[in-house]
């Protein structure tokens, strides 16, 4: 067999490893999901009349806050989910089953890619599982075409790659799960400080910068112009640039950091 039959052979087996912890022990991915369905339900039933009409400045409507909200809900969904990645890189890193695959003819990269790929399929799942609580209290996509349908898939995607290998170096760095878990909160914290709930141009002037330069705001908008027909501008290029930037810089720390020194 070839290098890349024997590479995706061992990358194979170390998703169906991940995949396999994952439906064993659900509870990490569970509670982390919990989070943007609590804060969905929360925003849109609690606060929903009052920020539909603070945003736009006319009447209450529940309805217009749902398709405002939703988008950004998805992508934090995103962020909450790559936390267990980091927490699960760290466990295998401190319980010694690593040192027993750095003695096995198995490609060395094949962990990592089993974390990473296993990783986004769950993401993806849990963006499914918000949408679709979203869709059952209200959210509607009526402007979204199959290739804008398509495109938001595509970002999605994209996004949890590259927050993937993000916490992927996170899990490497960290001494132990609790470590791993504390390092990766600013994944979940960054879209609380984003467009998630209130636009821009409702911020603060002191505050907007912080919201603005970052991440998930420009990944937001695109997500949020595909599926409601608004305007993306050069957030588009900007969300495209942001995942590029953070799968290379995740990818490059986590594999230094795999095939340093073993702890």
């Amino acid at each position: 067999m070839s290098s890349l039959g024997l590479a995706v052979r061992d990358s194979a087996t170390m998703l169906r490893r991940n995949l396999l912890h994952a439906r064993r022990y659900p509870s990490l991915t569970l509670n982390l999901l919990l989070t943007p369905i609590m804060l969905l339900l929360l925003f849109v039933y609690i606060f929903g009349d009052t920020m539909s009409a603070g945003i736009g400045g006319g009447g209450p409507d529940r309805s217009a806050y749902i398709a405002f909200v939703v988008p950004g809900l998805l992508l934090m969904t995103i962020g909450s989910t790559t936390i267990g990645t980091a927490v699960s890189v760290s466990n295998d890193m401190t319980e010694g089953i690593i040192a027993r695959f750095r003695t096995m003819a198995i490609h060395r990269g094949s962990v990592l890619i089993g974390h990473v790929v296993g990783s986004v399929l769950q993401a993806v799942i849990s963006v499914v599982l918000v949408g679709a609580v979203g869709v059952a209290i209200g959210f509607r996509s009526h402007d979204a075409g199959v290739l804008e349908w398509l495109a938001a898939f595509g970002l999605l995607v994209l996004f949890a790659t590259a927050l993937t290998w993000i916490a992927v170096g996170m899990g490497l760095v960290s001494p132990n799960a609790e470590a791993a878990s504390n390092n990766a909160m600013p994944l979940i914290l960054l879209p609380l400080l984003s467009s998630t709930f209130v636009p821009l141009d409702a911020m603060p002037g002191w505050f907007r910068p912080i919201a603005e330069y970052q991440p998930f705001t420009p990944a937001i908008e695109t997500l949020r112009g595909l599926l409601l027909g608004t305007g993306i501008g050069h957030n588009g290029w900007l969300a495209l640039a942001w995942c590029a930037g953070l799968a290379v810089l995740g990818y490059f720390w986590s594999t230094s950091k795999f095939n340093g020194d073993p702890r």
